[in-house]
């Protein structure tokens, strides 16, 4: 693995770029959750926004930062290393135009259907008086957040292809102050002229998609870009995009089948479920953000610029080392997020409308969604592989295998488990399509360290179970503390999760993952007088 030392030092110090903004986001993402909880608690007014705000966010995986994201930097990255300067910027220019008409024109067709959307997503809001009616509401005014978002990811692309990841990784920063500054403000204010104060939170999200965007154009511009409003249809690269994107649709396509199902399951259950269950999955999503989705993104340009060269050899290299920095992070965050589950949400969400049942049934949920956490993350590395192979027909494969998964899985335990039958079920679909996924490229690629993934995954399980066995013996003296003020609960955890994080790293660095000991050996020669 020495020959990949360059590229993973440089994607971890990018992955380390993008986790510092991405935490920034997702810790601003809980405080609008927090607020979102104090203010509506685990009720239909909530309930009704996760199902509008679900819709463009469905549409946005499917043709924004999913699948165009992944598609365009390939395309990009091809052109800045092997096309001209004034190819590369008409082909950003051209892209940008396609996809802005193209999503307004679906953004119109959604805001016409919101009512039979919301029908079709969660029919059981039918039976709520005015919970349906209200949910088509809040659909109609977050539909163009579709359009700024996915335009969004493209500047992120062009921005992290060009180097830049700080700035783009921010952006969601951005969102979250939109939503949160915005959104109370008139969630206070519309009750006056006799709208429902979950309707400003609705405007708030829609004014956070728009910086969003707009917060990354002064960086685009730095970095040479010009835009002229450019449209050709017949322009190859932007074919090529539109191929690439074609499987990676469909594949994202199963993928939000699957959040189909699982929003019509949850409707089902008891009142709250689909609460639960989303406050239970924004906290997952911080450390998948900070640790799957940061090294994701800084991998994608490392592996289109291998592809671009056929270098097969780099690209097992950067894949392996990538793939065990993700289990070095996220295997004791799975550990710490079930052994503490019902402490941090009743930090962060119990208070206002959200009673202790919400932080019961939330609380179980996180612990069951915390299982796959690894596998989702793993995944977000292992997807962009097949992009820069331009074979995308697996991903494909794997997410239709997974839909079938979650349709038996929940099926069969949703009588007995209600809302965690969900969780549970997403858990095992992501740890199917890893072990899929991983074995499909293994062969792809003509095999790659297989031996090596083992001996860093045995030296984290290691670690990760004497950090558990210090949290299951630390927290009975702490118990007080978790209910009480909320300083108490506060510093409780901090002390566990710091002392957590101490011994996990001890142990891990004592064992030498090289990854971790590059990464240390670093910090202690930049530091060194």
């Amino acid at each position: 693995m020495k020959k990949s030392s360059k590229d993973s030092g440089k994607i971890a110090r990018s992955a380390g770029t993008v986790g510092i903004a991405v935490m920034c986001s997702r810790i601003l993402g809980l405080v609008r959750e927090q607020i979102f909880a104090a203010m509506f608690g685990a009720g239909t007014a909530y309930d009704a926004f996760v199902v509008a705000f679900r819709i463009p966010n469905l549409l946005r995986d499917l043709f924004g930062e999913g699948a165009l994201s992944a598609a365009f930097v390939t395309v990009f990255s091809d052109y800045a290393a092997n096309r001209s300067e004034k190819q590369t910027w008409q082909l950003a220019s051209n892209v940008l135009v396609f996809f802005a008409i193209a999503l307004s024109i679906i953004t119109i067709l959604g805001i016409y259907m919101a009512g039979p959307l919301v029908s079709a997503l969660a029919p059981d809001f039918a039976e709520i008086p005015g919970k349906a009616a209200l949910a088509g509401k809040l659909t109609m005014i977050m539909m163009p957040f579709l359009i700024f978002i996915s335009l969004s990811a493209v500047v992120m692309g062009i921005l992290n292809t060009k180097g830049h990841f700080f700035v783009p990784a921010m952006a969601s920063s951005f969102f979250n102050l939109g939503s949160i500054v915005g959104g109370v403000g008139l969630a206070f204010l519309l009750p006056r002229f006799g709208q429902p104060a979950i309707a400003g939170m609705a405007i708030g999200t829609l004014v956070g998609g728009i910086l969003q965007l707009g917060m990354q154009l002064p960086t685009l511009f730095k970095t040479g870009f010009t835009f002229r409003f450019h449209l050709r249809l017949t322009d190859p690269g932007l074919k090529r995009i539109l191929r690439l994107m074609v499987p990676a649709t469909i594949g994202l396509s199963a993928t939000q089948i699957n959040i189909f199902i699982n929003t019509n399951f949850a409707s089902s259950c008891a009142e709250g479920s689909v609460s639960w269950l989303n406050y239970a999955f924004r906290l997952v999503q911080l450390p998948l953000g900070v640790f799957g989705v940061a090294f994701s993104i800084a991998a994608m340009p490392v592996l289109a610029r291998h592809a671009a060269k056929k270098d097969i050899q780099g690209m097992r290299e950067t894949l392996v080392s990538s793939l065990t920095m993700v289990f070095c992070l996220t295997i004791p965050a799975t550990a710490g997020l079930i052994l503490l589950s019902e402490p941090i949400i009743r930090l962060i969400f119990e208070r206002g409308a959200f009673t202790s049942i919400d932080t019961t049934a939330t609380a179980q949920a996180l612990s069951l969604y915390a299982v796959g956490l690894f596998a989702y993350s793993a995944n977000k590395i292992l997807v962009p592989v097949f992009y820069a192979l331009n074979n995308t027909k697996y991903p494909v494969f794997a997410s239709f295998l997974a839909v079938a998964t979650n349709i038996l899985i929940i099926t069969m335990t949703i009588n007995s488990f209600q809302h965690r039958a969900i969780a549970l079920s997403m858990s095992c679909t992501m740890v199917l399509n890893f072990l899929f996924l991983s074995g499909i490229l293994y062969r792809k690629m003509e095999g790659y360290s297989i031996s090596y993934l083992l001996k860093g995954g045995l030296k984290i399980c290691a670690a990760t179970l004497c950090m558990s066995a210090l949290l299951i013996a630390a927290r009975p003296f702490f118990t007080s503390w978790f209910t009480g003020n909320i300083f108490q609960k506060a510093g409780s955890l901090l002390l566990l999760i710091t002392g957590a994080a101490i011994l996990y790293t001890s142990v891990l660095y004592f064992l030498r993952l090289p990854e971790l000991t590059d990464i240390i050996n670093k910090i202690r020669t930049k530091f060194r007088p």
